[in-house]
């Protein structure tokens, strides 16, 4: 299921949720995105940056979903989702929120609507890599059901481990 661009995305589980919260928009990431992307992306994460060139390269590619969520109209927060040709597993490439909006509801919503995106393109699982120092993000994915699957060494680009986690997707029907 392709969706247009601008459509916006409210994973099934998120519409209660979401009701009480209504500047919190989701929808699928465009170019016009760049700049606002790239500004988030310098204030959440020290380390393994995403280039305006992968940005760019993620909005256009037919392998990702980029998601976006918006509060008051301006951008809050992201998930990108990749997908490998014949793999029925995706992987979580990257989330994140502006600071000042952590605990608000939206790295939630936007995890949701990575799941969703998921099992749309009909994968059976969803990986993803954390910083092990990242214990918000860390107790985010196992209350959503994520299992710790291992931990990487030296995995970013300042030396850091990783955990990896995986979470069963429940197939569409």
């Amino acid at each position: 299921m392709r969706r247009v661009p601008g459509e916006p995305i409210v994973p099934a589980g998120m519409r209660n949720h979401l009701a009480g919260k209504p500047d919190f928009a989701l929808r699928r990431g465009q170019g016009r995105d760049l700049q606002a992307l790239l500004e988030l992306e310098s204030r959440v994460f020290t380390t393994d940056w995403l280039s305006r060139r992968s940005f760019r390269n993620f909005l256009a590619s037919p392998a990702a979903e980029l998601i976006v969520g918006e509060r008051a109209g301006v951008l809050a927060g992201y998930a990108l989702v990749l997908f490998r040709p014949r793999s029925r597993v995706a992987n979580l490439y990257s989330i994140a929120v502006m600071p000042e909006l952590a605990g608000q509801g939206l790295g939630r919503a936007l995890l949701a609507a990575a799941e969703a995106a998921a099992c749309a393109r009909d994968s059976l699982l969803l990986r993803l890599e954390v910083q092990v120092e990242n214990a918000p993000a860390i107790a985010r994915y196992r209350k959503s059901g994520f299992r710790l699957l291992g931990r990487r060494a030296a995995y970013y680009d300042n030396g850091g481990d990783a955990f990896r986690f995986e979470k069963r997707l429940v197939p569409r029907g």
